[in-house]
This record gives structure tokens, C-alpha cells and sequence, in this order.
């Protein structure tokens, strides 16, 4: 059997959010929990907005939760790879140039949305003379590139929403190429987990849609898709789209601000949306040793800041003096940590009942 491999994807073109970090945390503990491997992939083709420390960032918070990775990538440095998979596309017919403006192409969604139709690429590009076709090029325009979907039923198992089927007619044929020539997320993506040996894809369930114009990319591409397993996205409270305020909440806020402790984000990040109870654990190991996405619900979980809270409390209750001393005033001593971690939130609390005594 082929050994499970999974990989983490962020972008670095900011701070890791909440909704990232659950993604990163439940695809790690589902590597551990099958003996598999865990990447941690930079995708970093957009040089304009990508930055350094935003990388830092990533792999400063994933160690701080203990997320360890056995391989590791950057997209930006695999240019050539994609090129050749781009030419394969070409050679094959599965990618035609397409010369329409942003300014063209949304008069066309916009007149196709009044007519009540679904905004879909008509494939006038397919039509154009040559004739046609040097005009453009005159008149200075550069191509863009669509992938060509074969108008076939694209079906899957997916690991947490069941079967997936869509109908090739229904999706709009996907950019892979940008006028300047830059290879966007679509073709980078599929390229780098044929490449890597990427057995099992998580994300979240906004790329459903990308995941069934991804599956014929493998196929054109002489792979197999990898098994996937799309999760609902977190909401807030009210059951509505996650709050700008909560989605722009950060591992390092949670870490330099809030003060939480790793295990209790991993503790409810680990089971949030899932049938298992949350609980505060001080160890992951029965984290890895529980998981599996058969308990994972297509429900929209909720994300309840408090709740962080609550768990970090407990897991401070048995912590034990060691394991923060560092953290701590150095005049504090063991016998005034054990007396007042029951009542503490945060570690930093320890302070104010020092104060007071």
C-alpha cells in the first residue's frame, strides 16, 4: 500500500488565521494518526505579495504548536516544473489562449447573470481566426490560458461530504495562465502533488468547485487524483460567515496576546465540527490516537473565542511547575504556582495573585 502523505499549503502573503490553522492541525493529526508524512508547501508564486516573514510566521506558529513537517517546498522554486506540465497541456490540446480583457470578460458574466444564467466561458477563444488572432497580437494584447474541461460527469468520494459529482458542462473552463505568464494556484497545485506523491488532499469546502476541474488536470497530466476531503468552514456565533474581526484573528494573537497555550488551540481545533466531545488535553498523543474524518460532520461548526479560554484554564490546573517556570517571575516557587493555578486563565494571571499575597 502507498504510504499516506498529506500536505499543508498556505500562502504567505499574510498571518496564519483560525481557519488555516484548523486546516493545518487536523491534516497533521490525520498524517500521525496513519503513519504517514506531513509537508508543510509554500505556495509562493504570487512574488508580488508573498513576503519572507509571512513565511517565518508560518513555521514560527506551526513548531509552536508542535506541528512538525518531514518535507518541505517552495512553489517558487519550481518554475520549470510547471512550465513542462503547461507545454504537455498545450501539446495535448487541453489549454487554449484566450485574448479577452478583465473589462470583456465581465460584460460577458454580467450579461450572462441577467439572463439568469451561470457565469461560464462561452469558448468564443476556440472560434478565433487567425486572422483574428493576429489582430489582437497588433494591437498588443497577450493571451491568457484556459484548461479545457471535458463536458463528462466528475465524480468522487469525498472523505467528509460523501459522494461528490459534478458535470463537466456545468464549470467554467479555469485560468491557469495569466497574461504575464505567471502559472496560477490551479496548475502549481496539481503540478507540486503529482510531484510530491500527495496521497490525500484537506481543505477547505470553498474548493470543491476547484477540486473537480483539479481531478481532470491529474488525469490530462497522467495522474491519479488524490483521495480528498473537503471541511465545512468555521462560522461565528450567529451561525453567519466568520466575523472580519474573528477571521483576522492570527496564531500570534492567540500567542502573544491572548497568551493561550498550544494544547489548547489543538484541543479544540482538533474536534471542532467533529462528534468527538472537546476537551482539554495537556497531551496530543490521544488527539492523534482518536482521529479519524468518519466523525466529521458536513455541519458548519461555530467558533467560539471563549471557549479557547476555557480549555487553556483547565490545562493550566494540571500543569505542572516546570513546564512554565520559564514563563514565570523568577521569584515565583513551586509551592505558589501549585497554589494558584487553579484559578488562573493565562499564564501571565500568576502575576496579579503574586501581587496581592
Amino acid at each position: 500500500m502507498t504510504k499516506t502523505k498529506v500536505r499543508f499549503a498556505p500562502s504567505p502573503t499574510g498571518k496564519l488565521h483560525v481557519g488555516n490553522a484548523r486546516t493545518a492541525i487536523i491534516t497533521w493529526l490525520f498524517a500521525r494518526a496513519n503513519d504517514g508524512t506531513f509537508m508543510l508547501r509554500i505556495d509562493d508564486t504570487d512574488t508580488q505579495r508573498s513576503k519572507d516573514e509571512h513565511t517565518q510566521g508560518i513555521k514560527t506558529n506551526l513548531t509552536w504548536l508542535g506541528l512538525s513537517w518531514d518535507d518541505y517546498a517552495h512553489q517558487r522554486d519550481r518554475t520549470e516544473h510547471y512550465e513542462k506540465a503547461i507545454e504537455k497541456l498545450k501539446q495535448s490540446g487541453r489549454l487554449y489562449a484566450c485574448y479577452e480583457t478583465p473589462e470583456e470578460l465581465g460584460l460577458k458574466r454580467k450579461a450572462q447573470l441577467n439572463k439568469g444564467k451561470p457565469p461560464i466561458y462561452d469558448r468564443s477563444a476556440l472560434e478565433l481566426s487567425d486572422e483574428q488572432i493576429e489582430k489582437y497580437k497588433a494591437e498588443g494584447r497577450s493571451p491568457h490560458w484556459r484548461f479545457k474541461l471535458d463536458h463528462a460527469t466528475i465524480e468522487w468520494e469525498d472523505m467528509v461530504r460523501g459522494t461528490q459529482k459534478f458535470e463537466g458542462k456545468d464549470l467554467s473552463d479555469p485560468v491557469l495562465i495569466r497574461e504575464d505568464g505567471r502559472p496560477l494556484y490551479h496548475i502549481c497545485s496539481v503540478v507540486d502533488d503529482i510531484d510530491f506523491g500527495i496521497t490525500h488532499i484537506v481543505r477547505g469546502e470553498d474548493h470543491v468547485t476547484n477540486s473537480a476541474a483539479h481531478k481532470q488536470m491529474f488525469e490530462a497530466l497522467g495522474a491519479t487524483a488524490p483521495v480528498m476531503a473537503h471541511l465545512p468552514l468555521i462560522s461565528d456565533l450567529g451561525g453567519g460567515k466568520l466575523s472580519k474581526r474573528l477571521w483576522s484573528l492570527g496564531l500570534n494573537d492567540l500567542r502573544e496576546e491572548d497568551q493561550l497555550e498550544p494544547m489548547a488551540i489543538l484541543s479544540y481545533m482538533a474536534r471542532l465540527g467533529s462528534s468527538d466531545p472537546i476537551e482539554a488535553f495537556t497531551d496530543i498523543k490521544p488527539l492523534i490516537d482518536g482521529f479519524s474524518f468518519d466523525k466529521f460532520s458536513r455541519s458548519t461548526p461555530k467558533f467560539d473565542p471563549s471557549e479557547l479560554i476555557r480549555l487553556n484554564s483547565r490545562i493550566l490546573h494540571e500543569t505542572d511547575f516546570e513546564t512554565v517556570k520559564d514563563r514565570l517571575n523568577e521569584e515565583f516557587t513551586q509551592e505558589f504556582w501549585l497554589a494558584v493555578r487553579a484559578n488562573l486563565e493565562r499564564v501571565s494571571d500568576a502575576q496579579q495573585w503574586w501581587d496581592v499575597t
